[in-house]
């Protein structure tokens, strides 16, 4: 996806939120400043490959979603599903994060080479900071959700899992097939519940972009307001 395809949506959450744009450009800045370009050919795999996108909610930890994931050619897991696909011998191979849960989960995967794409956005530069000097730099893909700039990418998406999905979409996948994704899941606070209610605008926006249905949205879309 390019830029000024994802911009007018990025507006949108940015009003919706009250999000600060600058902020973002500034975290992107600090993001860029401290890594290196990555070299997409690590995730060739992704292309023409069915793609496991785990989201970190409850239902990951289910044999059913489990068992779909070990199906998968690839797994790119938001967050914690990392950790809680790792821990039940489920390989990943991306993780996807705004480093706002286990950062060293993203110590450990990239000093074993695998990938992490993570996100800078207005409020986690002290994480960025803190985090990104102690990482294999050419395990770790650069995100933000601004207009790209150096070695920093945009694919789309806002939330971990969300941009799990658009990397996939980036990277010429043939299905995406979603599992761990809890889109009311009652324990999660306002502000999380209103970014999955985003997070389904775009999977949405995202399986009409591809001409493909996903299973997650099966029975949701007639109350789905496109982004």
């Amino acid at each position: 996806m390019e830029f000024d395809e994802w911009e007018p949506v990025y507006e949108a959450i940015l009003d919706d939120f009250g999000f600060d744009r600058r902020a973002d450009e500034r975290a992107r800045d600090v993001l860029a400043a401290l890594a290196e370009p990555f070299d997409l050919d690590r995730l060739a795999g992704v292309r023409d490959a069915t793609v496991a996108v785990a989201g970190a909610g409850p239902s990951l930890e289910s044999a059913d979603a489990l068992a779909r994931a070990r199906e998968a050619d690839v797994v790119l897991a938001a967050s914690t599903a990392a950790d809680v696909l790792e821990a039940r011998d489920v390989g990943v191979d991306c993780m996807v994060t705004d480093l706002d849960k286990n950062p060293d989960t993203v110590r450990a995967f990239t000093a074993r080479n695998t990938p992490v794409a993570v996100h800078a956005h207005g409020d986690n530069v002290p994480a960025v900071r803190e985090v990104v000097p102690d990482c294999d730099l050419q395990s770790l893909l650069p995100t933000t959700q601004a207009a790209p700039r150096g070695p920093v990418c945009n694919f789309g998406g806002f939330t971990d899992g969300d941009r799990a999905a658009f990397l996939a979409d980036h990277l010429g996948a043939a299905e995406l097939v979603f599992v761990g994704w809890d889109l009311d899941d009652p324990s999660v606070d306002p502000v999380k519940a209103r970014k999955l209610a985003w997070a389904e605008r775009l999977l949405y926006w995202l399986e009409r972009r591809r001409g493909e249905r996903f299973a997650v949205l099966d029975g949701r879309r007639d109350g789905i307001e496109p982004p």
